[in-house]
């Protein structure tokens, strides 16, 4: 039987299933080969007639991430309060390269725009082809809008704390109950506390995943991208890149490097540019051992 890994809890795996959920223990080969299946994972399972089982078999994964650990994920929505906190572009393009890097569909998720106009904001990142969503959880066709997308997918999110998320997920699916303002009781924490990974299903089918993880704090260790790499994770250097002067080029500093040219041309974001080069000095910092 195949199913997909929604709970990781307590050394137990809980596995749903086209026969429903069952509680399972991963074979011992896993701890042998010192790999560890996640939430997220599709496996193939032995189950009992007590809806318990065990995990035989990891399918082959399309993404994971380090931290939260989070495999197959179809897209991640990002929350950036327009106001209230002031939105944070860096930590934004720091989970686009993310999502880049790792095949996951970005969608940008503009609130508060009762508070100040996220028009700016979008100009920046709809040109790059980022679907864009901008108004207010009490805005039933911001809310329709984000159901259609997330339905039949494992979704999550993130964004800054006080962004709204919390506000967000309890119009798109009120099943949950979060609370907000406070500690919520499935997706939302104290700021520094810990706890499983959680996919939970929605209305129009799919899940949207509890990623404890996710915040402004940490952003790379979601998932490691070498410098060389970094550029492959900004879609607007694509139509450039081949055009450089140099092999090898960075795109900060070089004489004859066509993406430099296509920013003094107005082409490229001056913000996604300075962001860039803000992760490739990171990126430089990264040790071998870190990408093993």
């Amino acid at each position: 039987m195949e199913g997909l890994i929604v709970k990781l809890l307590g050394g137990f795996y809980y596995v749903e299933t086209s026969d429903g959920l069952y509680e399972c223990h991963a074979r011992g080969k896993f701890r042998k080969d010192e790999f560890s299946p996640v939430v997220g994972d599709r496996v193939t399972l032995t189950t009992q007639p007590d809806k318990t089982g065990t995990v035989d078999t990891v399918l082959p994964r399309k993404n994971k991430l380090r931290r939260p650990p989070l495999a197959n994920l179809d897209q991640l929505f990002l929350v950036i309060s327009t106001r209230q906190p002031a939105p944070n572009l860096l930590m934004v393009d720091k989970l686009l390269a993310i999502c880049e890097h790792q095949g996951i569909a970005p969608v940008l998720v503009f609130t508060k725009t009762d508070l100040a106009s996220a028009e700016e904001l979008a100009a920046v990142y709809r040109p790059v082809g980022y679907p864009v969503l901008m108004g207010s959880p009490e805005e039933d066709a911001f809310v329709e809008e984000a159901r259609t997308l997330l339905a039949g997918k494992i979704s999550a999110f993130a964004g800054n704390t006080g962004a709204g998320k919390s506000t967000f997920l309890n119009r798109v699916c009120p099943a949950l109950h979060l609370q907000t303002g406070e500690t919520s009781q499935k997706l939302g924490r104290g700021r520094h506390t810990t706890r499983h990974v959680e996919l939970y299903p929605l209305p129009g089918g799919g899940y949207v995943a509890d990623t404890p993880g996710f915040g402004t704090m940490d952003v790379m260790q979601y998932g490691i991208i070498r410098k060389e790499e970094l550029q492959n994770c900004f879609p607007e250097f694509a139509p450039y890149v081949d055009h450089c002067r140099f092999t090898g080029c960075s795109h900060t500093k070089e004489k004859g490097c066509a993406v430099l040219e296509a920013l003094e041309r107005g082409e490229i974001s001056a913000s996604r540019h300075e962001n860039y080069c803000l992760l490739y000095e990171d990126a430089k910092q990264i040790k071998e051992w870190e990408l093993k």
